[in-house]
C-alpha cells in the first residue's frame, strides 16, 4: 500500500477498506493525516463554523444488569443506592436546563430489568405534555434492544412507539467497540454488534436522526477500530435518501479510574494526544457520508479538542450541564456556554450554537451560567 495513493483516494470521497485505514493510521504521517482530514472538513463544512450545543444528561435510571467492565455508574437491582428518576426531579432538572439556555435532555439509563416499553413511553409523554419544546435524545441501541427482547417485540415496534411517545432522535451509545470479540469482553451483557446496527437502521427508516460513538483504548486492536468505522459507513450508506440517518461520529478514549477492566484486569487508558487526534483525523477520512465529526473535550481536555478542530472535526458537543456515566471514570473537564465559545475562537473558528438536528440556533439573550470545574 502507498499512503500517498490512499490520501488522494480520501480526498476524492472514496471509501477506504479496514485495512487502508489502518495503513494510513500506522504509516501516514500526523500532518498529512490533518491536513487531509481537514480539507475535507472545509469541503462538507464550509462555513468555518464550529458547532455546540447546550443539554443536559439525564439518567432514568442506574439499575442495569448489562454489568459492563467500563462502568462505575450501574447498580445492580436492590442495591442501596439503586434509583429511577421522578417526575418532579425531571421537572427541577429541565426547568434549570432551560434557565441555561438548554433545549434538550439526553436521556438515558441502565438495563433494568423491570422497565419496559410503557415505562418510557409514559415518561416520554409526560415530559412532552409539560415541556413541549423540549427536545428528547432518548436511550441508545442497548436500550432500545434490551426493551424488545423484555416485550418480545422488533426494533420496528418499539422505536415507533417511542418515537409517537416523543423521542426526537437516538444517540449513538453503547457503541464501544462493533466488534463481538470486544463486546464479549467487556459489556457481555449488552446487546451485540449486529443487533446496534439494526437498531440503528431500523431508527433510519423511521426517518429518527441518529448518531454514532467509538469507545477505543481498552481491548480492540486497531484494525478492529477501523472495521467499527466501515460498519457505520455501510448503515450510513443504506439509510432513505431523505433521512438524516447518523448526523455525527464522536470518538473518544476509554476512561478507567476505578473501573474493573482497570482494577482486575489491569486495562489502563494509554491514548496519547497524538493517538486521538490521528484518530479524529481517521474518523474524518474513513466517514466521507457522515457530515459531522465531534471532538470529545469532555474525556481529553480544551486543549487537545481545540487542536481536533484542524484535523478533521467540526463540532465540539454539548457543555454538559450534568453528565454521570463517563465523568464516573475519571472525566472532569467542564464548559460553560462562555467557556466553549471562547475555546473555539481561540483555535480560530466562529462558534454557533446548534440543535441535535445540527440546525443552527440564536443564542439565547440571557444564559445564566452554571457552575463549573475544569
Amino acid at each position: 500500500m502507498n499512503s500517498a495513493f490512499l490520501l488522494q483516494k480520501a480526498l476524492q470521497f472514496e471509501f477506504l477498506s479496514a485495512e487502508e485505514g489502518l495503513f494510513l493510521f500506522e504509516h501516514a504521517p500526523l500532518t498529512e493525516l490533518m491536513f487531509v482530514a481537514n480539507e475535507l472538513r472545509k469541503i462538507q463544512k464550509p462555513d468555518g463554523k464550529v458547532t455546540w450545543i447546550i443539554d443536559r444528561n439525564v439518567n432514568t435510571t442506574n439499575v442495569c444488569v448489562a454489568n459492563c467492565k467500563f462502568c462505575n455508574f450501574y447498580r445492580i437491582p436492590g442495591h442501596k443506592d439503586a434509583y429511577i428518576t421522578n417526575i418532579e426531579q425531571y421537572k427541577k432538572k429541565i426547568e434549570e436546563t432551560i434557565r441555561y439556555g438548554g433545549d434538550q435532555l439526553l436521556l438515558q439509563g441502565g438495563h433494568h430489568p423491570e422497565l419496559g416499553l410503557q415505562f418510557y413511553t409514559d415518561l416520554f409523554k409526560e415530559l412532552k405534555s409539560l415541556y413541549p419544546t423540549i427536545k428528547l435524545h432518548a436511550l441508545g441501541p442497548p436500550e432500545v434492544a434490551h426493551i424488545c427482547k423484555l416485550e418480545n417485540k422488533s426494533h420496528t415496534e418499539v422505536l415507533t412507539a417511542l418515537k409517537q411517545a416523543g423521542m426526537d432522535s437516538l444517540p449513538g451509545a453503547g457503541a464501544e467497540i462493533l466488534v463481538d470479540r470486544v463486546r464479549r469482553l467487556i459489556a457481555k451483557g449488552k446487546c451485540t454488534a449486529r443487533e446496534w446496527l439494526d437498531v440503528m437502521r431500523v431508527a433510519h427508516q423511521l426517518d429518527l436522526t441518529t448518531s454514532a460513538t467509538m469507545m477505543f483504548g481498552h481491548v480492540e486492536t486497531v484494525l478492529e477500530r477501523f472495521e467499527h468505522l466501515v460498519a457505520l459507513r455501510e448503515v450510513q450508506s443504506e439509510k432513505p435518501k431523505d433521512a438524516n440517518g447518523f448526523l455525527a461520529f464522536i470518538p473518544w478514549p476509554y476512561q478507567d479510574e476505578g473501573t474493573i477492566l482497570q482494577r482486575v484486569k489491569g486495562i489502563k487508558n494509554k491514548v496519547t494526544a497524538n493517538e486521538y487526534i490521528r484518530m479524529i483525523a481517521m474518523s474524518r477520512i474513513m466517514l466521507p457520508n457522515i457530515k459531522n465529526i465531534q471532538a470529545s473535550w469532555l474525556t481529553i481536555g480544551k486543549e487537545v479538542a481545540q487542536i481536533c478542530l484542524h484535523a478533521g472535526a467540526n463540532d465540539f458537543g454539548s457543555i454538559m450541564i450534568e453528565e454521570n456515566v463517563v465523568s464516573a471514570a475519571g472525566a472532569k473537564h467542564r464548559f460553560t456556554a462562555e467557556g466553549i465559545q471562547q475555546s473555539i475562537k481561540e483555535a480560530g473558528f466562529e462558534p454557533q450554537l446548534r440543535t441535535q438536528k445540527y440546525e443552527y440556533r440564536k443564542l439565547p439573550d440571557a444564559i445564566e451560567q452554571q457552575a463549573v470545574s475544569y
